[in-house]
């Protein structure tokens, strides 16, 4: 199967065929996921005995998404699906190490292909499978530097055939204390798309920073009352239909729903609202659901263009996830160069929506309002205007 790639994939499945390792840097919405699949079908042409390819991702929804991903468009005749996490699947999953190592030198022995989509935290029941890996492909490869990941990222790349690292935002480090993707082990940049080639070809959206200044809350803790107040305002100011609202806590996000009278406002104002945080699970318009209902209403309100909504997380969905129809993010935290960077890819995806740019607004009223303005303003500069990357780097 050949997939009609845009300009910057074809550079970046090129050099992808010309090496056998390295790191591969291309914004959110830039398509990356496409180029781990082209460059699986392009390998299965040439491997007669079976190919095993392993997936990694940061979280269980990422792996799931990349699986849907990867099945849309590969033939899975002669492709057997594994998942290796504690999440659950319709594939066949598993965390047991013999059961991955029985599961693939299976499929190897009668000449058959295998997909593993793991997670970081169980990329060591590969490890320990003692298997032979030809492809292994590092999604949001930044997270591959913690220290619970990083022996398994080393044995992989210094134990497969081909070995790639995707991600919109690299992560180095300047102690030789701490692992970095400015070490060897990464390999060297293969391809770095910038973003502002991307914009102009009309591949993602150009970002739009509203800082909005407000009565500054002196003296005090800022109750969640002003939050209600000042998230409505910036809602209402910049007409924004569909919010991604980045809260400093989850506790900040439960008192908002049930202190305060933001469902109350944002339900006369025609608003649903939803939210998912790994201790209150995934909620709409105050009723549980599970995660499956959660993301398929995400998108299903995302392309419908007379749909208005907010989203309230605290880390779930900046990284990864794909959303649909996000018009913009407001930004009630300050973060690491990545989450900023990842938050802000939220909103400049395409999507089915007139939209001309991804909203990214700020509402300050305290000191942590203007840092994060400062440093909001500070990435969308590096990355949009001078083309770079936003590199987040550990010091100590």
């Amino acid at each position: 199967m050949t997939l009609t790639l845009r300009p910057h994939q074809k550079r970046i499945l090129n050099s992808m065929l010309a090496y056998d390792k390295g790191q591969v840097i291309v914004p959110t919405g830039g398509g990356k996921t496409i180029c781990m699949i082209q460059d699986v079908v392009e390998n299965c042409k040439y491997i007669d005995n079976g190919m095993t390819t392993v997936v990694v991702a940061p979280r269980i929804l990422l792996a799931e998404q990349l699986c849907s991903e990867f099945l849309e468009l590969i033939d899975t005749t002669h492709t057997h699906v594994m998942h290796v996490h504690s999440g659950e699947t319709d594939h066949y999953s598993t965390t047991k190490a013999n059961d991955i190592h029985v599961f693939a030198n299976t499929a190897r022995a009668v000449g058959e292909n295998v997909i593993i989509f793991t997670s970081y935290h169980s990329l060591h029941r590969v490890v320990e499978a003692d298997i032979e890996v030809d492809n292994i492909y590092f999604d949001e490869a930044h997270n591959s530097v913690q220290k619970n990941f990083f022996p398994a990222t080393e044995y992989f790349a210094e134990n497969t055939n081909r070995c790639y690292f995707f991600t919109a935002t690299p992560k180095h480090s300047l102690t030789s204390s701490k692992p970095g993707m400015n070490w060897s082990v990464y390999g060297q940049v293969l391809c770095n798309v910038p973003a502002p080639e991307l914009v102009e070809q009309g591949y993602i959206l150009p970002p739009k920073v509203v800082v909005k200044q407000l009565p500054m809350i002196k003296g005090r803790k800022v109750m969640f009352a002003d939050d209600c107040d000042n998230l409505l305002e910036t809602i209402d100011d910049n007409k924004i239909n569909k919010t991604l609202i980045c809260a400093r806590t989850t506790k900040q996000i439960i008192n908002l729903l049930t202190h305060s009278k933001f469902c109350l406002q944002l339900r006369k104002r025609g608003y649903s609202w939803m939210t998912i945080t790994s201790k209150t699970g995934a909620i709409i318009d105050g009723k549980k659901v599970n995660r499956d209902v959660f993301f398929d209403t995400l998108n299903t309100w995302g392309k419908d263009k007379t749909k208005k909504f907010v989203v309230l997380h605290h880390s779930i969905l900046s990284e990864g996830i794909n959303v649909s129809g996000l018009e913009a993010v407001v930004f009630m935290r300050n973060m690491d160069y990545i989450g900023i960077s990842q938050s802000i890819g939220r909103v400049i995806r395409l999507g089915g929506s007139e939209k001309k740019f991804g909203l990214v607004c700020i509402p300050t009223y305290d000191r942590v309002g203007i840092s994060t303005a400062k440093k909001v303003q500070a990435v969308v500069d590096v990355v949009f205007n001078q083309g770079q990357p936003a590199i987040s780097e550990i010091r100590r």
